[in-house]
């Protein structure tokens, strides 16, 4: 008998089914997918992914908590590939070094999880003077994901497989300012508010989700954003039934609705151009 709640969607699976359960039949061999942060639901997609065959990488600040998750995932999987290489989100120069280190290993990418964050932090400034939550949540994976662009080009227009991008984002974007993002006010203590920053950073995330898919349209490329859970991430990161859906916001498995400021395409382009001006990226 099934959760009286647990309603089943569209797409046979609900809130209560796990990663396991969505990726079931699914053979990822062949894939190389990267997955920031290695503890809670990072470390689940990883487990998941690598359970499925895919190649899977940590990009990680916590080296040693990382190891501990990949020894964990190798005695459940001996023949499971994954690797860990450090990446620290709130310093810029920490993910050019990432990606830089590894585009050189001639590696494919295939698919590109978004999923590292903080929530609710008090307020403090990265190590490029951006807002942490902004910083960690938001910047560093814009920042990432263009850095890993053309890697993830080059895999999709070779392999003829769609490539992946998923933003983890959170129904907490709905606690975002009054304005969506306050653009002006990025780095202001006094207008500060740490659940409505949390909101900022990961309406954020929604939104650079559908201006990359803006973008990709024509590339083989998709990008996807989707609330908290490592069984939505593994779903939309592997699952055949959302092949050429781009721009879409999945929650519990299904595809959902987005409100207010996350469907409004302007702010998406106004938060892209901020972007690149706060990334230096050209």
């Amino acid at each position: 008998m099934g959760w009286p709640f647990s309603r089943i969607g569209a797409s046979g699976f609900s809130s209560y089914s796990t990663a396991k359960e969505v990726t079931h039949g699914i053979d990822g061999s062949g894939l190389t997918a990267i997955v920031t942060a290695s503890s809670g639901l990072g470390a689940e997609t990883a487990r998941v992914l690598a359970l499925r065959d895919v190649h899977v990488i940590m990009g990680v600040i916590d080296m040693i908590g990382a190891k501990t998750v990949k020894e964990a995932i190798l005695k459940e999987v001996p023949t499971a590939k994954v690797d860990v290489m450090e990446l620290d989100l709130s310093s810029m120069t920490s993910i050019r070094n990432f990606a830089s280190k590894f585009n050189s290993y001639g590696l494919s990418l295939n698919i590109l999880i978004n999923n590292a964050g903080i929530c609710a932090a008090p307020f403090a400034l990265s190590k490029d003077n951006i807002e942490l939550q902004f910083a960690i949540n938001y910047i560093g994976h814009f920042l990432l994901t263009n850095a890993l662009l053309d890697t993830m080009k080059k895999t999709t227009s070779e392999s003829k497989k769609q490539g992946r991008i998923v933003n983890v984002s959170s129904i907490g974007y709905r606690f975002t300012y009054h304005e969506g993002i306050l653009f002006d006010k990025i780095n202001d203590q006094s207008s500060y508010n740490n659940w409505c920053a949390y909101g900022q950073s990961k309406l954020a995330n929604i939104l650079h989700a559908n201006e990359l898919a803006r973008r990709l349209k024509i590339l083989g490329l998709m990008a996807k954003n989707v609330q908290q859970g490592a069984s939505t991430t593994c779903y939309v990161a592997l699952h055949p039934q959302v092949s050429g859906i781009n721009g879409k916001h999945f929650a519990d498995n299904n595809l959902a609705e987005v409100y207010s400021h996350g469907r409004d395409v302007d702010l998406a382009k106004k938060l892209w151009d901020f972007s690149i001006n706060l990334t230096n990226e050209k």
